[in-house]
């Protein structure tokens, strides 16, 4: 990429460190210059436009240039910018919006706890969880079990319920209390001769096998998303969660689900926990919560977590756990008008209409010579791609379409070798379709440099 002096791009590499980047590569090739957005398309700073085709990081449900949410965050800016939720004080924008996520669950929820981001929300469940632990008297109850290529965050202790390599090389992760079972991926986790129904009760029989070697009594908690986004879109297969959750259940095992991909529309319900039948103890939500104007967080909990913590609490004298921004009021308020506009609009019921073109789509990218798996539900899929050539350089395909992607107006995210997609929540089928065209034409391309 040509960097004049002084641009934006060249003080970027100047000065940044990016996430999920190899900060050498990344000085010489500088980043994506990113000015504006309106509805699913962003502008680049040279002025070339952008289908924003995973929705910013799977998150901007409303889309971009939303003006009801720019109000939102002006009006509470003038009336009281920041205020925190420490010490018995709170303040009203906090309060309406911990009201509304209990009204919204859909299984009964006590609390709300804010925080700044999905990472934060799984980390704040891991320590009221093992707070919990210690108030019921059971200190040796701390280990907690996720999932092979599940993504629960990047703080120390997310990073380490995520499973996926990348997050753990070099960090010293995961934790020794953090377990990791089956991935639940049909194709690549199945054996010879193994139907899809026999695979999903194998991983329940793994997850309980598990169980039964660190001892029940051992076992805190289970964290799953309802359906994979980070670790390649995976989607479970059918009878999955109707194995799995017998299994906690018999052992009396905490279920969070990691809401923060799958929470406020994107399969086709309100929440993943609908689509799936789950029974969650917890819920850590974000992302389209604000759609990501304001960064906000929240971890619903029900009264079986509750009760607990509220006696040690009570017992020690404080809750010493929170963060300067929880909560934070003009977060709360565009969320709040966020939470508004995705009812007011159904943005829920406009998923299940173009959830079918946008499927088909997705899997007519089979098609093509590089593809050997499509997946997905609702407004979130990924194409897996494979080619001798890059067998032994896993992620080298992905980064080659997910350029050819970029060079022709498409923005995408290569999780190693699988394409994922996932836009904003108010894209309509014309606009699935140019999606797709372009991501056709540009493997196409791909697969003619091969």
């Amino acid at each position: 990429m040509a960097q004049l002096p002084n641009s934006l791009e060249a003080r970027d590499v100047a000065f940044q460190l990016h996430s999920y980047a190899d900060a050498r590569k990344q000085e010489q090739t500088g980043s994506l210059v990113i000015e504006k957005g309106e509805g699913i398309y962003v502008e680049d700073v040279s002025g070339k436009r952008y289908i924003e085709g995973m929705a910013g990081l799977w998150s901007v449900a409303v889309g971009f240039g939303e003006k009801r949410l720019v109000e939102a965050a002006a009006r509470q800016m003038e009336k009281l910018p920041y205020y925190h939720t420490f010490t018995f004080k709170t303040h009203g924008p906090s309060i309406e919006l911990a009201e509304k996520l209990i009204e919204m669950a859909p299984v009964p929820m006590s609390k709300v706890y804010f925080t700044n981001s999905g990472s934060e929300a799984n980390d704040t469940a891991i320590k009221l969880i093992w707070y919990r632990s210690n108030a019921l008297g059971q200190p040796e109850r701390k280990k907690i079990i996720s999932r092979m290529r599940g993504y629960h965050g990047v703080t120390v202790a997310s990073a380490s319920l995520t499973g996926l390599p990348n997050n753990h090389k070099s960090f010293d992760l995961p934790l020794p209390q953090i377990l990791h079972t089956t991935s639940p991926h049909y194709r690549t986790m199945k054996k010879d001769g193994e139907s899809e129904a026999e695979f999903a009760r194998r991983c329940a029989q793994d997850l309980e096998d598990l169980i039964l070697a660190e001892g029940p009594e051992t076992i805190a908690a289970f964290f799953a998303e309802p359906v994979m986004g980070a670790g390649g879109v995976v989607v479970p297969p059918d009878g999955y969660w109707q194995a799995v959750q017998p299994v906690l259940k018999k052992y009396g095992i905490l279920f969070v689900a990691d809401e923060v991909i799958c929470g406020f529309g994107r399969t086709g319900n309100m929440f993943g926990t609908e689509t799936y039948s789950l029974q969650p103890d917890m819920m850590t939500l974000s992302k389209a919560l604000s759609s990501s104007y304001q960064p906000i967080s929240a971890l619903l909990i029900n009264d079986t977590v509750y009760e607990p913590i509220a006696d040690e609490s009570h017992r020690i004298g404080v809750l010493g756990h929170g963060y300067t921004g929880s909560g934070h009021p003009v977060a709360a308020a565009v969320a709040l008008e966020n939470l508004k506009i995705i009812e007011e609009r159904d943005l829920v019921g406009h998923v299940r209409e173009i959830a079918p073109t946008f499927q088909k789509r997705l899997a007519g990218l089979a098609d093509n010579p590089l593809v050997v798996e499509t997946r997905g539900i609702g407004l979130i899929g990924a194409a897996e791609l494979h080619h001798p050539a890059h067998s032994d350089t896993p992620g080298s395909l992905g980064a080659a379409a997910n350029a050819a992607f970029q060079e022709n107006g498409l923005i995408s995210r290569a999780m190693l070798d699988a394409m994922a997609f996932c836009p904003p929540l108010i894209i309509t089928d014309g606009q699935v379709n140019d999606l797709f065209d372009i991501a056709e034409e540009s493997l196409k391309k791909v697969a003619a440099s091969l």
